[in-house]
């Protein structure tokens, strides 16, 4: 059976592929937005993955969360993995701004609003850059 993302997440734009993960991107121009899923079928939880494959996780949203701070300086990053609408695995990468449209409160079904095209395709080449640029530090392990 080969990795597939389920309909909510494969509606997100394809940003680039890490050791585990798919990196996709959230079209919400108030919350520079990411998502990490492992490329792994039948992934529901973190209980589906090997002790390995979590460590590797980690991992991944360290390299995530540096890329987002340092293209997006924030008051707060939110990692986040909230299965209950989407029923496979996928962590968060929110960067949330104290004063933001929704500060202090979560995210979770609030302001929304898309990128325009050109603005969107700027802004996901960016951090493809950045995690390229990053994904070489070894304490990350994703070229290894």
């Amino acid at each position: 059976m080969a990795f597939e993302l389920v309909a909510g997440l494969a509606a997100k734009d394809f940003i680039l592929d890490l050791k585990l993960c798919r990196v996709l991107f959230e079209d919400n121009k108030h919350y520079p937005w990411i998502f990490l899923v492992p490329m792994k079928e039948g992934v529901k939880n973190m209980t589906n993955l090997t002790m390995m494959e979590r460590m590797q996780l980690m991992r991944e949203i360290a390299l995530a969360e540096n890329v987002m701070f340092k293209l997006f300086p924030c008051d707060q990053d939110n990692v986040a993995m909230i299965g209950n609408m989407t029923p496979q695995l996928h962590v968060h990468v929110v960067c949330r701004t104290a004063g933001d449209s929704d500060w202090p409160d979560t995210v979770w079904n609030k302001t929304t609003g898309k990128y325009a095209p050109e603005e969107k395709a700027k802004i996901m080449q960016k951090i493809k850059q950045e995690f390229l640029a990053q994904m070489n530090d070894a304490q990350y392990g994703v070229n290894q």
